[in-house]
């Protein structure tokens, strides 16, 4: 609908064609199932790029091959291309387009989504994301100060040990009425201008939007009937890519669908080790999350579920 209202005839075929492939991927197994899932991917980012006005390339801007016939994610490379669709889509987030290369394993740690599948899988690794609730930019009363804030209310991380891992700029909001609601909030350090009058709102909604282009890397949600909110921590374990969610889940669902189509032994070997219900979950989530992340960027609006009541 909204495509069609601001006649962006191109970007709506694209969509249409994500739309297909979206269905025929939730209709097929999981050895087949990835190939159409990165074509929904692959023509929603050209929506993205077309109504950007970001040249579409013919590539894909990204390419896999498994280090071995043995069925581990680690063996499983990813590599990201200088030009290409992905490569674009890179750009847009602000994300470097030169050469990088991933494996499987460590592009799946780095997706909110599947963190808990993902911590069951492989117990010996430490949590990369920590659970937000009440993300939102406040303002200091009698000044122009603003900034982001969100409240750490599951017990388990509000602690120090929390404060340490936070990425860089972030810290513990120690205000007296936060300590005396008993309330664990976190804050971002940097601060960014509010100010009063009609004259200052265009300026007003520019300096938050510069805010928010440098805070979203850090803040990450999950897809469902209520927001999930999580912040990723910086520092510590090995395998932290500095990528969103976006760019790292298109490259993943083309691995699968590379191997679902030029090598579906392997891909059925990986299907029946231990990392299979790993594998399941991303097939049956990100294209959700895919889908949610890139229509938003389109649009700029926020989709939820609806939600349903009965009257009487």
């Amino acid at each position: 609908m909204w495509l069609t209202r601001k006649q962006k005839k191109k970007a709506l075929f694209y969509w249409e064609q994500a739309s297909h492939f979206h269905r025929a991927t939730m209709q097929l197994p999981n050895t087949s199932s990835p190939l159409t899932g990165y074509y929904c991917f692959l023509n929603a980012t050209k929506a993205l790029l077309s109504v950007r006005n970001i040249p579409v390339s013919e590539r894909h801007g990204v390419e896999g091959e498994s280090t071995s016939q043995n069925a581990h994610l680690s063996n499983e490379v990813v590599t990201f291309h200088e030009g290409g669709v992905l490569a674009s889509l890179c750009s847009y987030f602000g994300e470097p387009t030169e050469g990088a290369q991933y494996t499987l394993k460590d592009i799946f740690y780095n997706l909110v989504y599947i963190h808990r599948s993902y911590n069951l899988t492989f117990s010996s690794q430490p949590e990369l994301f920590i659970p937000l609730t009440r993300p939102k930019f406040v303002k200091k009363t009698n000044s122009n100060e603003a900034w982001f804030c969100a409240e750490i209310s599951d017990d388990r991380y509000t602690n120090q040990h929390t404060i340490n891992k936070l990425p860089d700029g972030f810290e513990r909001d120690l205000s007296p009425d936060y300590l005396s609601k008993s309330q664990f909030v976190i804050r971002r350090t940097n601060r960014f201008a509010w100010r009063q009058g009609n004259r200052e709102k265009a300026g007003n909604i520019q300096r938050l939007k510069n805010y928010h282009k440098s805070l979203r890397k850090h803040i990450q949600y999950i897809h469902g009937a209520s927001r999930l909110w999580y912040i990723k921590r910086r520092h510590g374990p090995e395998g932290i890519i500095d990528r969103c969610s976006i760019t790292l889940t298109y490259a993943a669902m083309h691995r699968l669908s590379e191997l679902s189509r030029y090598n579906p032994m392997l891909l059925a070997k990986h299907m029946n080790a231990q990392h299979n219900w790993l594998i399941s979950e991303f097939i049956a989530t990100a294209c959700t999350q895919f889908i949610d992340e890139i229509s938003s960027e389109i649009t700029g609006k926020e989709f939820m579920i609806p939600g349903r009541r009965s009257v009487k």
